[in-house]
């Protein structure tokens, strides 16, 4: 259940509140004196956030998977802000399911799926209310992937291909009633740095004799590659350009925020098919 802020003060929802790209941007705003709430993996988490913060950020422990979960938790968030509303959405929703389409378990593309699309709707669906009273702002954290879809992201890319649609059908029904919706793009693999490098790690261990045949070399070389991009931009830097989009009054509709990200946008509005497949392979080596 949220807590009661008595104070004055803009308020802001962070999914993903706990951990990595979240926790930078729910503490960042925090010290904007925005009034945070959110959601988080654990309650280690959320005590860490409330110690952290000295008291601004809310976080609860929230499977955004199921929706009826999200509906109540967004209810005492709602109610904690009263008749003034919410100011900003983040929406940082995210399911890595990194690896090659043949060997990835269907059920990890449904759980892909159920978090990225499925868990992403219901946040946003659950503080429309909320969001209508402030007049308030989406911004839906995206990966910039599917239009250049590269090896080992496909779970990533249909998923987030969906999500960056349906902000495109929100940004056109939430204007008449004064909401913006903001996509911010991320790459997606290397900006999820130690996670993806640890599931892409267990997936190689478990590949059977012929799978490793089919596909080894290419999971080595993308683990290598993944290696020596970390900590080209860290989880603050990017989180600065998202609450910097969050809170500026006048923002573009889409906008880059990592290198890769606007390499990529760059890219598939600049390249030909036959740059963007070698762009595309480029993650793992030749096909």
């Amino acid at each position: 259940m949220a807590t009661h802020f008595r104070r004055a003060g803009r308020s802001v929802v962070v999914t993903g509140g706990g951990q990595g790209l979240g926790r930078e941007i729910a503490l960042g705003l925090a010290a904007e004196r925005y009034i945070v709430f959110g959601t988080a993996a654990s309650a280690q988490e959320v005590e860490d956030l409330r110690e952290a913060s000295r008291g601004r950020v809310s976080l609860a422990v929230c499977d955004l998977k199921n929706a009826e979960t999200v509906k109540a938790w967004a209810a005492g968030v709602s109610e904690a802000i009263g008749a003034s509303g919410l100011d900003i959405l983040i929406n940082n929703t995210s399911h890595l399911s990194p690896g090659p389409l043949e060997i990835v378990p269907l059920q990890e593309v449904r759980r892909g799926f159920e978090m990225n699309v499925f868990g992403g709707l219901a946040v946003i669906n659950a503080f429309l209310p909320a969001l209508r009273l402030a007049h308030g702002r989406i911004v839906q954290i995206n990966a910039w992937i599917e239009g250049a879809p590269r090896h080992f992201d496909g779970i990533a890319a249909a998923s987030q291909a969906a999500m960056e649609a349906f902000s495109s059908a929100y940004q056109a029904e939430l204007k008449p009633f004064g909401i913006d919706v903001i996509v911010a793009s991320i790459s997606d693999l290397e900006s999820a740095g130690t996670r993806a490098t640890a599931s892409l790690a267990q997936i190689d261990h478990s590949m059977t004799a012929a799978q490793r045949k089919l596909y080894g070399q290419r999971l080595r070389t993308c683990l290598e590659k993944l290696a020596g991009s970390a900590g080209s931009e860290g989880p603050g830097e990017v989180a600065a350009k998202v609450i910097e989009l969050a809170v500026q009054r006048r923002t573009p509709a889409r906008s880059s925020i990592d290198p890769e990200a606007k390499r990529l946008m760059l890219a598939i509005r600049e390249r030909t098919d036959a740059e963007l497949k070698k762009l595309s392979s480029g993650l793992a080596g030749p096909y």
